[in-house]
């Protein structure tokens, strides 16, 4: 089982909120823990917001539950009213899962039978789920603050090998079609996940103005990353559906088709390596006219190969289109990584991994 940072979030705020409780002598503690479990979010912001709209929700919860007990009383059939109404007021002020479910738990907390005075009850109960609130708060602040810039980069650095890696083998005609198709869903999957964590990365808020410029910068070079490796994507399953068509053209084409697509991937990664700092941000321009891809001579060499067969002619053209659009992409990386090197040569991405020490034998 592995345990990840929300996890041990979650652990960290019910322990706090339930300290504060017993040490400020508040009877409810178990509901400050209830509260501090539904309070942890992904980041900061979504924290932050999240805290304020179940104060609220808390507040509606515990003052119509209030309000419910004094007129009507606490039976069961009023108790089920009253949340069918606190969830109404909840779903129309767009409140969350979560949110809703505390302001049930507030509605219960205070309609539960008990021999205490009604405002005081409410009052305890309100302050035991607010403590839980604000406890969850402060630790997802303070306590294993959420690195999603390194995540990010780490999760599209690994999924673009992967595509480029089945490229290589597909072009060569060594891939197992069903093994392809599976990792082809497998790369689907984790698309999503980098675009969920490219959104909790932009929700991240910079108070210094300094900073505001590189991280929006940042945004721009991370969502074209995503964009590119999307691309990628896009090439591979279409090579993986004119695999059969791309085996029986003529030899000729096949080269042609097999050095331009290494050129590309070659591009793709060196542009990795040189977000990474690992590469030199100016080569040699030997090197550059030796590894960029000539994808218009690719597209007239694919003509030219079907010029006499009128019925096959454009039969490999959406693939030779795929790779056009591919090199658009990395081409429009390539420009934006660029002028953020150019104007913040000074930054890192803080995209370096690690070491791990090798300890002596």
């Amino acid at each position: 089982m592995k345990l990840g940072a929300r996890m041990l979030k979650t652990g960290v705020a019910i322990t706090v909120a339930l300290y504060v409780a017993q040490l400020i002598g508040l009877n409810s503690a178990t509901y400050a823990g209830i509260a501090a479990a539904f309070a942890i979010q992904p980041n900061i912001y979504r924290s932050f917001q999240t805290m304020l709209e179940q104060i609220y929700a808390n507040i509606f919860g515990v003052g119509i539950a209030a309000m419910v007990v004094f007129t009507l009383g606490n039976d069961p059939v009023v108790i089920g009213f009253t949340i069918v109404i606190v969830i109404g007021i909840c779903m129309t002020l767009k409140m969350n899962e979560n949110t809703i479910a505390l302001a049930i738990i507030a509605v219960l907390a205070v309609m539960e039978t008990s021999e205490m005075m009604l405002l005081n009850l409410a009052g305890l109960r309100f302050s035991a789920l607010t403590l839980g609130i604000v406890s969850a708060f402060l630790v997802n602040m303070l306590f294993l603050p959420p690195r999603y810039e390194l995540r990010l980069f780490k999760s599209i650095d690994q999924l673009t090998s992967d595509i480029l890696q089945w490229l290589r083998i597909s072009t060569r005609h060594l891939s197992d079609d069903p093994a392809l198709r599976t990792e082809i869903d497998r790369i689907q999957t984790e698309l999503r996940h980098i675009d969920n964590t490219y959104l909790l990365f932009s929700e991240e808020r910079i108070y210094r103005r300094k900073a505001r410029m590189p991280k929006m910068r940042k945004l721009i070079i991370f969502r074209q990353m995503i964009h590119t490796s999307r691309k990628s994507l896009e090439t591979l399953e279409a090579f993986h559906q004119y695999d059969d068509k791309v085996e029986h053209i003529p030899k000729k084409f096949q080269n042609v088709l097999v050095d331009e697509l290494d050129k590309i991937i070659y591009s793709h990664e060196r542009l990795l390596l040189s977000a990474m700092g690992k590469i030199k941000k100016n080569p040699t321009k030997s090197i550059e006219e030796i590894t960029d891809p000539d994808i218009p001579h690719l597209v007239e060499t694919l003509i030219q190969v079907y010029e006499q067969d009128e019925k096959e002619r454009l039969a490999l053209l959406p693939l030779a289109s795929r790779l056009m659009e591919y090199h658009k992409e990395i081409l429009h990386l390539q420009k934006i990584l660029n002028s953020y090197q150019r104007f913040h040569e000074h930054l890192d991405f803080n995209f370096k991994k690690k070491r791990r020490k090798i300890m002596p034998l």
